[in-house]
């Protein structure tokens, strides 16, 4: 053998203090990569949106799951007409299914645009407020989704156009900022009123 090489992304400063700073504020941190399985399971461990203990007493095998896996379990999506304003509507397959992986899923690798997407939509049927990061034009459908979409400095025009709020640092940890200011905003007004 002549040697081996290796490569790592290391991760930014502040980013385990701020998934922490994230679970103490109330905020499920999930991570949706294209990385493989083992990749994404250590980047999350490393960056704290799991821990080694809830992997190995997870016997549900939902914590961690790859997108193929997830897609098929929740039967991908269906349209629905609504009767009342008789418009298209977007839903999960199988709502009891999906209540059941969202309860536990913090990791989703190998996942393609549209697991992000349907991913994003469960949670919205399910009355939760979604928030979602992205720097590509594969992310466009999902930031547009989510009731916040925090596009990075450095992405796509397509990817900005379609969130929310643009990070221009690209850092992680301005979102807590953004979710200071917006809890201060939303306390104060209901102070007032």
């Amino acid at each position: 053998m002549v040697g081996i090489f290796a490569l790592m992304d290391p991760l930014r400063d502040g980013i385990k203090e701020a998934i922490t700073t994230c679970h103490k504020a109330g905020i499920t941190v999930r991570m949706c990569t294209g990385d493989s399985l083992d990749t994404a399971t250590a980047i999350s461990i490393a960056a704290g949106i799991i821990t080694e203990e809830e992997l190995t007493n997870d016997t549900t095998g939902y914590i961690c799951m790859v997108g193929q896996q997830f897609r098929e379990a929740v039967d991908n999506k269906r349209e629905l007409i609504d009767p009342d304003t008789k418009q298209r509507k977007e839903s999960v397959g199988n709502m009891h299914v999906f209540r059941k992986i969202a309860a536990k899923l913090k990791v989703l690798a190998r996942s393609t645009p549209e697991d992000k997407y349907l991913l994003v939509m469960g949670l919205k049927e399910m009355n939760h407020i979604v928030a979602v990061t992205g720097d590509g034009t594969n992310d466009a459908p999902a930031l547009h989704k989510a009731d916040i979409g925090f596009a990075m400095g450095s992405g796509t025009d397509v990817a900005k156009n379609a969130s929310k709020i643009v990070l221009t640092d690209d850092n992680f940890c301005s979102i807590l900022i953004a979710v200071l200011y917006g809890r201060n905003i939303f306390d104060s007004v209901r102070k007032f009123l």
